[in-house]
């Protein structure tokens, strides 16, 4: 199978943003009703609560696979860049000199070099990702399908651990619903993930709405009070009986709000230094830190956003940019990949260290990528920063390289390949949906399993896809 792609080099492109905002999870305030709303549960046959999880790692704007995953160092120059591999601790897996510590662990995790699409638009390639289905319309951020953790969340409605089974951390700011493709079309608001912004290193960051402030906690009676005030309204309002149901899931709400399970896992305080001290303490650090904290909890699916490496403790680069979007235009992709990669390296080899160390390398499944590759030949441009010709590369979604590590996988592999100036897959085709489709049987999801759209008619989760064999 060959994927066919155009590179994108617009003048000014501005990487993944934000086309409107929908209800987000996380940012409902706490009026009883809302919340209750945003937990409503529908009647499903009781399950036993299932232990796996996944932490998805998300690095909007297109990580340089030929910088990182996929070297190419017999490859022509404009080609190969003037980054070297490096031997990892796994003969015959090379990855980036700039990820020495990646390096040391590579028996923890593999390698898929052959994932591709279609979709060169940062809005395409985002929807085409996250819904694992071809978007109608190539650009914008806006779902026609759901975001595949909302489809998990929905799946997974019958676990009540005291967390929101779906979690999203990201920059404050860039928490609409719309700007990495997150929509719940047709499922509804309520599988929204519960956001959590901002940088959790700050001695200020709070988790809205779910601990209660020490002052607010004897208010608790009250707003329980009035939320029940405003049930007894709506089923006034509501004949249809729909409602009867509505104090079970209120009680959820109450329940979250003063979980001690939700504030253990937020509370970093719990964690010794030197474990800090490994992540970085910093917001992707510590946004990885806390993933782990989650799922360890029972979060179900954590998406974690490292998307502008300096809000991590790292000065700003004139030559630099906010995401992976690495076009000349953008930045000098070399410069910026030398603050970025150490970061990635620091934060991403602790995550599964200590994912490992814990034991939980077969209950949780750690997934890292972005929604494509860059273009295999390096272009040069006029930096809009710095006004001096830079190299850079553009949108590439016919190659990308991901990792993945836990899941009870086969560890210390790589699937796939691509030709050698890493343009396409020659080995082992596979597409996002092959990947959605691994991570779902990791979950225990039937990934045939169907939703009902807007017009009633009967949706898939996966419309096609297969776990990924070379994996085990």
């Amino acid at each position: 199978m060959t994927f066919s792609a155009q590179p994108i080099t617009d003048k000014n492109c501005p990487g993944p943003l934000g086309r409107r905002s929908f209800l987000q999870a996380g940012a409902v305030a706490f009026s009883g009703l809302g919340m209750a709303d945003l937990l409503r549960l529908k009647a499903q046959a009781a399950q036993s609560d299932p232990e796996t999880s996944v932490i998805f790692v998300w690095l909007p704007g297109g990580p340089p696979h030929m910088e990182t995953f996929d070297m190419k160092p017999n490859a022509p120059e404009d080609y190969r860049g003037v980054f070297r591999p490096i031997h990892t601790n796994v003969p015959g897996i090379d990855i980036c000199e700039h990820l020495p510590l990646l390096a040391k662990c590579a028996d923890k995790y593999s390698l898929i070099r052959s994932i591709a699409h279609k979709f060169a638009d940062h809005g395409g390639g985002h929807k085409r990702f996250m819904t694992a289905r071809d978007p109608k319309e190539p650009v914008g951020f806006v779902n026609d399908y759901p975001a595949v953790g909302s489809m998990i969340a929905r799946m997974r409605d019958h676990v009540n651990r005291g967390l929101p089974n779906y979690i999203l951390e990201v920059d404050g700011g860039r928490q609409q619903i719309d700007t990495f493709s997150l929509g719940t079309a047709y499922l509804g608001a309520a599988y929204a993930p519960f956001t959590v912004p901002g940088d959790p290193s700050e001695k200020a960051f709070k988790v809205q709405n779910v601990s209660l402030a020490a002052e607010m906690e004897n208010r608790l009676a009250d707003r329980t009070q009035l939320l029940q005030g405003l049930d007894r309204m709506q089923r006034k309002i509501d004949g249809s009986g729909r409602m009867d149901a509505l104090d079970q899931f209120s009680g959820k709400a109450v329940d979250l709000l003063t979980s001690a399970k939700a504030r253990e896992a937020f509370d970093f305080s719990r964690e010794p230094e030197h474990i800090k001290d490994r992540y970085g303490k910093h917001a992707w650090g510590y946004r990885a830190l806390m993933a782990r904290r989650l799922v360890e909890a029972g979060c179900s699916f954590v998406n974690v956003i490292m998307e502008n490496p300096y809000v991590s403790g790292v000065g700003s680069l004139k030559n630099g940019t906010y995401n992976w979007d690495s076009h000349a235009v953008n930045c000098h992709l070399f410069d910026d990949a030398l603050v970025r990669l150490p970061l990635l390296d620091k934060v991403i080899s602790a995550l599964i260290q200590d994912l490992f160390e814990r034991g939980l390398d077969k209950k949780v499944l750690l997934v890292v990528t972005g929604e494509f590759g860059r273009t295999p030949r390096i272009s040069n441009t006029l930096g809009s920063q710095t006004g001096i010709m830079q190299p850079g590369r553009d949108h590439w979604p016919g190659a990308m390289s991901v990792l993945v590590s836990g899941g009870g996988l086969k560890m210390g592999s790589v699937v796939g390949a691509t030709n050698t100036k890493g343009e396409y897959p020659v080995d082992t085709p596979l597409t996002p949906n092959d990947l959605w489709s691994t991570m779902l049987k990791h979950l225990g999801i039937n990934q045939n399993h169907n939703f009902l759209d807007h017009h009633g008619r009967p949706m898939p989760l996966l419309p096609y896809g297969s776990p990924i064999a070379a994996l085990g």
